[in-house]
């Protein structure tokens, strides 16, 4: 019964953090882009459509030369990632579906997937990005 319990309080927890995740990354994504590199660790690396991209400086670089941008996430999962797989490091598997029109573009469909981690600070703890995976989903014409 304590194993059923732990999965129980991982997986709310999961859902709690994915749910304030989602909201304020594509948020900051489209209004406070200068602002998105601290969601990330840093560490974190982020593959866009297959080119990856890692460390604080790349990942600034990057997002300031993309266009504005407006998401919107049509659907979004989250599943807790079992700590052994994570030496222990309290760890969320978030993945979101939807739509990206960036300026001068016509909108495309895209699936991001991010690992999350827990880090905890003498004043609050954080959810931060340890790795992202973004994807354009357009269908062949």
């Amino acid at each position: 019964m304590a194993a059923s319990y732990d999965f129980k309080t991982d997986a709310d927890l999961a859902s709690r953090a994915a749910e304030g995740f989602v909201s304020l990354y594509y948020e900051t994504f489209d209004k406070r882009r200068r602002q998105l590199t601290k969601l990330y660790m840093d560490t974190a690396t982020l593959v866009w459509n297959g080119n990856p991209i890692s460390g604080q400086e790349a990942l600034i670089e990057f997002f300031e030369m993309l266009p504005s941008s407006e998401f919107q996430v049509t659907t979004f999962d989250c599943q807790p990632v079992h700590e052994q797989a994570t030496q222990g490091q309290k760890t969320v598997l978030v993945v979101t579906h939807g739509s990206v029109k960036f300026e001068g573009n016509k909108p495309h469909y895209f699936n991001q997937n991010f690992l999350l981690t827990l880090h905890t600070y003498p004043s609050n703890r954080l959810w931060k990005i340890a790795s992202d995976c973004f994807r354009f989903q357009d269908w062949a014409s």
